[in-house]
């Protein structure tokens, strides 16, 4: 036997993607989350392909796979798509020790980070 199937914790019209162990931390990450929260895929693509940020390839993937899972798991339609949520977690700390004057050691942390982001479809009003 098994354990039952889990429950979907997301609506029917939402799909997610999670990017684990993330290197960078969560402070810079989350200005790219906040960048791309609440607006449509298409335009957050967008925002994300002419950032300046060393990351915004990385949040780009995890965008691309929400969208894929969107759309190949769940068959909704890729133009409705809104970034409904995007938060930032934090993963490990890798701690490393530099050598400082007179015998000390200095200590440098190197933080990781989890990325989720959740797409929603928004059925388009008749204009």
């Amino acid at each position: 036997m098994g354990k039952q199937k889990a429950p979907r914790t997301l609506g029917e019209t939402e799909a997610k993607a999670v990017a684990r162990m993330i290197r960078i931390s969560p402070q810079k990450l989350n200005l790219l989350a906040q960048l791309i929260r609440g607006k449509k895929v298409d335009t957050a693509l967008a925002d994300l392909q002419f950032s300046r940020k060393r990351i915004a390839l990385d949040v780009r993937k995890t965008l691309e796979s929400a969208i894929a899972n969107a759309e190949n798991n769940h068959d909704l339609d890729v133009d409705d798509l809104v970034v409904a949520e995007a938060y930032v977690g934090k993963a490990l700390v890798m701690k490393r020790f530099s050598p400082r004057a007179r015998g000390r050691a200095g200590r440098i942390e190197k933080p990781f980070s989890n990325l989720t982001i959740i797409v929603r479809e928004v059925a388009q009003e008749a204009a």
